[in-house]
Parts: structure tokens; C-alpha cells; sequence
């Protein structure tokens, strides 16, 4: 059965973690966010959505087909989904699909922040947007390096399983 969050069907994962709104994570992972993707955020309306750093050219970033494209191409170990209003957070080890997540406001990004996804309720009109970090290449490859090692490590577990050593 798939897990809802605030609005999101995350599909047929599990949260790893929700953040706690009482102390105020999500509103961290905003910060650590707006520090990445809103360095040149003046005149963009950030504080009803950080998205305006895509949508008003404050942020280089990828819209409508071309972004859902590079987003479904993104790896990593897990994948944070955060509300536009700062206060849910959520991880997942699946990248959450468009499909699922329907006229809300959120952004998915890995933890190191190397790329960022944001949905927004104007999806077709203005977004989504796709953005990656100026570091993209050093930090995707370690998303890259570290979602391959999980990978091992299932593969490994599942064969110790059928040769009955667990």
C-alpha cells in the first residue's frame, strides 16, 4: 500500500525518516536549500515559494519536459522530499514520480543537495524545475558511488538469503 505524506504518494516505499516539525528540520533543509539554490534570490518571492529563484531566472534551471527527463535520470542512496512551507520533510529510497505527487508544492533533492527537483501547483505553466548545484559533478558522483554500494549491499543479503547463511 502506498505511503502518503502530506499530499505526496511516495509510491510503494517507506519513509526512511520524517523530520521532526517540532524541531524545525525541515526548516533547516529549507536553509541548507535557499543557501545552495538562492544565493541571488532579490526580487524573488522565496518566502511563498522558493521556487521563484527557477521561475523568475534567479537560478539557472531546466523547465516542463526537459526537467522531468533529467530528473528520472538522478541516483542517489535517498532522496529528500520538503514542503514549500518548510515545516515537512521526508526521506525515501526511491526517486518520487510526478505521477504521484499532483499539484502540490515540494522539492526533491539528495541529502548533499548535488541537484534539486521542484513541483510546483503551476506544473505546465511555470515548472517544474530541474536545477543542479555548481558542484554537480564531484557531488553526483559520490550519490552515484554510494547508491551502487546499497545496491551491492541488497544483492548481497538477498543471495546470503537463498544460500540460507542468515
Amino acid at each position: 500500500m502506498p505511503k502518503r505524506i502530506f499530499d505526496i504518494d511516495l509510491g510503494p516505499t517507506q519513509p526512511l525518516k520524517v523530520f521532526s516539525e517540532a524541531e524545525a528540520e525541515a526548516e533547516a533543509l529549507a536553509k541548507q536549500w535557499l543557501a545552495v539554490y538562492g544565493k541571488d534570490m532579490k526580487g524573488a518571492n522565496t518566502e511563498a515559494f522558493m521556487w521563484h529563484v527557477f521561475s523568475g531566472g534567479r537560478y539557472p534551471s531546466l523547465s516542463g519536459e526537459d526537467s522531468l527527463a533529467k530528473y528520472k535520470e538522478q541516483v542517489a542512496p535517498e532522496y529528500i522530499v520538503l514542503s514549500n512551507n518548510k515545516l515537512r520533510a521526508v526521506s525515501t529510497n526511491l526517486l518520487p514520480l510526478p505521477e504521484v505527487c499532483y499539484r502540490r508544492d515540494y522539492y526533491v533533492f539528495p541529502s548533499n543537495l548535488a541537484w534539486t527537483m521542484a513541483f510546483t501547483h503551476e506544473s505546465g505553466w511555470l515548472g517544474p524545475y530541474f536545477a543542479t548545484h555548481p558542484c554537480y559533478e564531484p557531488l553526483n558522483k559520490k550519490n552515484l558511488e554510494a547508491f551502487r554500494a546499497k545496491v551491492r549491499k541488497i544483492q548481497e543479503a538477498e543471495e546470503a538469503k537463498r544460500n540460507g547463511w542468515v
